[in-house]
This record gives C-alpha cells, structure tokens and sequence, in this order.
C-alpha cells in the first residue's frame, strides 16, 4: 500500500496550482485531455524526454502499466492509470475544504505573528470557487485577510448567530416564495433588523452529466429514470435545499431516485464522481462542470450571499471588503468561471429586500364571534 505524506511551504503571492499537487497526476490529466504524450509535456511546460521518463519512473515505482501507446495512435491511459486519475480527483475533492480550511487557518496565525494589528475578516462559507479568488484578491490589494472555514450553509449561518465568524457564506436559488422548503430552512436562522446580506454572486445550478450525456438526460424528471444513477450533496448544504425543492415540484419522492442517498461534499466532488463514471448525473454549479468536462443543464439561477450583523457593517475592514467587491478588478477575476455574474457584488440588502418571506404577514386572527 502507498503512503501519503503531507507537507507546504512559504509563497510572496498566490500560487495557480491547487492545494495537494502531485506531478504525477498533472501529466497523468494532461496525457487523458490530449491524447498525446509530447502535447501533454507542451501543455505542462516539460521536454518530452523528461514526461516519457517520468512516467517509466512512476510505472517501476507503482508496479502497473499506465500509458497505452502504438506509434501512429493516439496516446491513451490504462485502465489502471485511468482508475487512478480518477481515485486522485475523488478524493482531492472531497477533502479539499478541509486542506482551504487548514491552510486558512495556519496563515491567520501567521499573518497575525508578522501583525498582530492585520486587519482580520472570520468567513465560514459554503464552498465555492471564487471564495479561494476572493481571499487572495483582499490580501494583494489591502492586506486585509479572510480567514476563511468551509461549512455547509445552514451550518454556517448558525455559526453567525453563535458570534463564531463575522461573515457567513450561503445561497439560495430563485424560489423565494412563502411556503417553500427553501423559507422552511432559512427563515428561523436570520432576523430583520438583526442581519444584513451582502451579494456576493449569481451562479448558474443546473444537472451535470457526461460529455455527450449517454444517458441522455434532459431534465430532473430523469431522475426518477431506473437507469439513471444519481450522486446528492450532504444534509445541511444549500444544493440539497434545492435538490430537495426540485424533486418536491416534479412530484417525485426521494426513495424513487436511484442514489439519492449517497453524497458528496461539494460541486467538485458531484462532478469528479460522475466524470470518474460513478454516477450518471448530480445537481451542481456550471464553473464546476466545465472543470471536469461535464455538460452542464441549467436548471435555476441562485445567489450566493455573505450574510453578517447589521453593526459589523461599519467596520473599516468590513467598508474595505465592500468596496473591492463593487470594484472592476474583482468582476475581472471572476469573469473566466462559467456561469458567474458579480454585477452586483458588494450591494447590502436587507433580508425582506431579497426574501419575500419576511415581509409576508400573517394575517392576525379577529375576535371570536
């Protein structure tokens, strides 16, 4: 059995690369979107020679042909180096916000030991790809810090209320109305006059499915489909809110959907289980489609909001946050992830101006006859 050792060191600016990089794994994604071995060692910057011996190193090392190749033929992985990239990819993903979490919190430390007067801002968020973006833009352009946790969503607004962060990252899709499992699980959480919602993002929700769709799913009544199999996210998180809706509105119970129960951590992980062939289809964000060469069926535009109290609004680092997210430079970092819109990043709303449900009055009952 092979073993896994941990380690990291010390960068003056962010890093492109993710967190958990192996080269192994670079070359062994290259060669799989290329077919090729010397257009794999163009696209990661390296001679032919050094990806061909490299991967001999790691054949030797792990005992298993990974690369099938006849001259004249395109270059393919094995089955075994196929298993393998795919393994890398689940499990990268699934603890991925754990690794962001630690790495957050090592450099809140260190980025107090270095100024124990940095201006600090304690974010728990439901996972998102352009909160990692977001975190290294406000270091470069104010040395303000997110000290960023990933939570689900409803968790994450109960650790506001519990004075655990200054910010709480969730969002809510475009079903609103008073009544909706939606308002059922949002509502007791945040208070008018208690809490305000800062826009972050629009996103795009839709089905993820294989390139090509095989299966030929076109909608979430598919899903009911006993040939279709299907990967869910956790309990607590603001895509199972919606999942949950979805099926509710499409008169379609649970127990009908052929893998409701298994789930994933995160839109990354809903997408590498069904590139790796586990599953058939997931409901996740575009962005996260398009990294795993997913077709993507948009289903509903949701928001992702930064809840926070009403008084931390007039704190210095809370007014700079606001104006680098009405700013052109971040709606220029986020403009290369797919389905995306920051037009109104930085705009603060109160909670009956985006959820209907708290200006709806119930009618008071009159005296008895």
């Amino acid at each position: 059995m092979l073993h896994i050792k941990l380690g990291y060191t010390f960068t003056q600016t962010p890093s492109d690369k993710q967190q958990l990089q192996n080269p192994l794994f670079d070359v062994l994604s290259a060669i799989h979107s290329t077919g090729s071995v010397a257009q794999a060692a163009r696209q990661l910057g390296l001679s032919y020679r050094h990806v061909w011996g490299a991967i001999k190193d790691w054949e030797a090392t792990l005992g298993a042909g990974l690369i099938l190749w006849e001259r004249g033929k395109r270059a393919r992985l094995s089955g075994f180096g196929e298993k393998l990239l795919f393994a890398e990819q689940r499990a990268k993903t699934r603890v991925m916000p754990q690794i962001e979490n630690l790495v957050a919190e090592m450099e809140r430390e260190f980025a107090l030991a270095f100024d124990r007067g940095a201006h600090v801002i304690s974010i728990m968020a439901s996972h998102d790809l352009a909160l990692p973006r977001l975190k290294d833009f406000m270091a470069q352009q104010c040395n303000l810090h997110l000290d960023m946790q990933f939570r689900p969503s409803l968790d994450a607004i109960a650790a506001l209320s519990r004075g655990e962060c200054m910010l709480a990252g969730f969002h809510i899709g475009e079903q609103r109305a008073p009544g909706t499992l939606t308002q059922k699980a949002f509502k007791q959480l945040l208070k008018p006059g208690k809490h305000k919602l800062i826009n972050f993002v629009a996103r795009e929700q839709g089905l993820m499915v294989r390139s090509g769709n095989p299966k030929k799913i076109r909608g979430i009544p598919d899903l009911a489909r006993p040939d279709v199999r299907f990967v869910n996210r956790q309990t607590g998180s603001g895509t199972r809110v919606e999942i949950d809706q979805l099926l509710a509105q499409s008169g379609i119970a649970t127990e009908k959907v052929q893998g409701y129960g298994q789930v994933e951590p995160t839109h990354l992980a809903v997408a590498a289980a069904i590139a790796s062939g586990r599953a058939d289809a997931g409901i996740g964000i575009h962005a996260a489609a398009a990294q795993f060469g997913l077709d993507f069926i948009a289903l509903l535009s949701e928001q992702y909001y930064f809840a926070c109290l009403k008084d931390t609004l007039k704190e210095p680092a809370m007014l700079k946050l606001l104006d680098l997210l009405a700013g052109k430079g971040w709606h220029t970092i986020v403009r290369d992830l797919p389905g995306y819109d920051p037009a109104d990043a930085g705009q603060v709303v109160s909670l009956r101006q985006a959820l209907p449900w708290y200006a709806f009055r119930t009618p008071k009952a009159g005296p008895a006859d």
